[in-house]
């Protein structure tokens, strides 16, 4: 039975003002960094087509408010609801290819992806994060086992209800922002990778399927999450890459390296918000100090996350990002001009800050009769920009840890240093093709 959405009911995601975290998108995303991620499943079998398209159709009444384009206006730009319908596309034009937003014409700012056993969506982080991304996919898959079989769909496997929230399509960050709050420290320039750029297209893929049981094994050998493990094995990797670049190519390269790693706020902060929520830790070493063992790379990690999770610590961030969009100057800048800004601010306080991403969305959990059906998810992060050239995505499923990397450089140096770092420890790694 489809979500029925009344018309006063699409009053509400009528217009949206993008959300805190979503301005800078549109003035940095281009062709190649097109700020685009993607999430997958892969079934034990092909694909139907007709019970897919029927779950299309029940799962975007679901979430009218996805169903926008983006606007410019004289200030800001903003998300316009169109009522065009959601068609799958075939899934062989590219990986996290840009959307062909013409600012008149109506183009959403999502996709769904088929080919063969696999499903997968497409997202701008204009649109939402990985948090807001897989809610809506697990609601498709749900809809979709739920039509094959002839049952209703159990929204409670999405942790939501089959009613539209308000929240849902909030601007979280303004709801808890705190003014008067002290402002961030700023952070030096980190090293980046050495890497010759890949020729165009140059957006390439490598995943692997790891133990869950065993890396989780290893992470509580040193007291510490996955999260801090994985982040303090791709610290190591770094450090390992720039101690072997000759002393020649070293020079004038920064000694800090630093891993940025996407935070989930909504398990700080209550709220049932589908739209961008989440804010980095940046847990670093600084070569400057000596080289650092494994032992020492994962204590760092480990701290640095407990503290820069605090939610003291939070605020100040909400409050130095929500309280500069809320300046009377900023808010009266033309929008020509706010683009120029935001790219500058971008690549001079956002990329020169940090050396790589590590993105983990956590273990996507199914009911038992449906996870019979799925083999593992996988998660691939957007195009990194040409600074970091390298990106890395994490998702679980079942006894599975999937780890992807995003590369547009020539070589898959670190990807290889990774897994290997992981083997050596014991860890089964499994690289597979997607």
């Amino acid at each position: 039975m489809d979500i029925p959405v009344k018309k006063e009911g699409l009053r509400k995601y009528a217009w949206l003002p993008l959300d805190n975290a979503a301005k800078i998108y549109p003035a940095v995303r281009s062709k190649e960094h097109t700020t685009v991620f993607r999430l997958s499943v892969i079934l034990n079998e092909r694909v139907n087509i007709g019970c897919l398209l029927r779950a299309i159709r029940k799962t975007e009444a679901r979430f009218p408010y996805f169903k926008v384009c983006l606007r410019k206006g004289f200030f800001w730009y903003y998300l316009e609801h169109i009522a065009c319908p959601l068609i799958p596309v075939a899934d062989n034009q590219g990986i996290c290819r840009a959307f062909d937003i013409v600012y008149m014409k109506d183009a959403l700012l999502f996709r769904i992806v088929v080919i063969n056993n696999r499903i997968s969506v497409e997202f701008s982080h204009i649109l939402t994060d990985g948090t807001g991304a897989s809610v809506f996919f697990k609601t498709l898959l749900l809809a979709y086992f739920a039509e094959k079989e002839g049952k209703g769909i159990d929204y409670s496997a999405t942790g939501r209800s089959s009613d539209i929230q308000d929240q849902e399509f909030e601007d979280a960050y303004n709801q808890y922002f705190k003014a008067d709050i002290p402002p961030v420290i700023q952070y030096t320039k980190a090293f980046h990778l050495p890497y010759v750029l890949n020729e165009k297209p140059r957006y390439h893929t490598l995943t692997a399927l790891v133990s869950l049981a065993e890396i989780k094994s290893k992470a509580r050998e040193k007291g510490a999450s996955i999260t801090d493990y994985l982040v303090a094995v791709y610290l190591a990797v770094l450090q390992d890459i720039y101690t072997e670049m000759p002393r020649y190519s070293r020079y004038g390269k920064r000694k800090i390296l630093r891993v940025q790693v996407p935070i989930n706020l909504r398990q700080i902060y209550p709220t049932q918000s589908l739209r961008n929520f989440s804010l980095f830790v940046l847990p670093e070493i600084d070569l400057r100090l000596g080289q650092y063992s494994f032992d020492e790379i994962i204590k760092i990690v480990y701290h640095k996350m407990k503290l820069e999770t605090d939610e003291k610590l939070i605020n100040k961030i909400i409050s130095r990002n929500v309280g500069s969009e809320k300046n009377f100057f900023v808010r009266g800048i033309p929008l020509f001009l706010k683009d120029l800004i935001l790219y500058f601010k971008y690549y001079s306080q956002g990329a020169n800050q940090y050396s790589g991403v590590v993105t983990n969305l956590g273990r996507i959990e199914l009911p038992a009769e449906i996870e019979k059906h799925v083999d593992h998810f996988v998660f691939i992060p957007p195009p990194p920009n040409k600074k970091l050239k390298v990106n890395c995505g994490v998702i679980g499923f079942r006894d599975l840890l999937v780890i992807s990397f995003g590369n547009i450089s020539r070589t898959n140096d670190l990807e290889k240093k990774f897994f290997r770092f992981l083997t050596h420890q014991g860890i089964r790694v499994k690289l597979t093709t997607y």
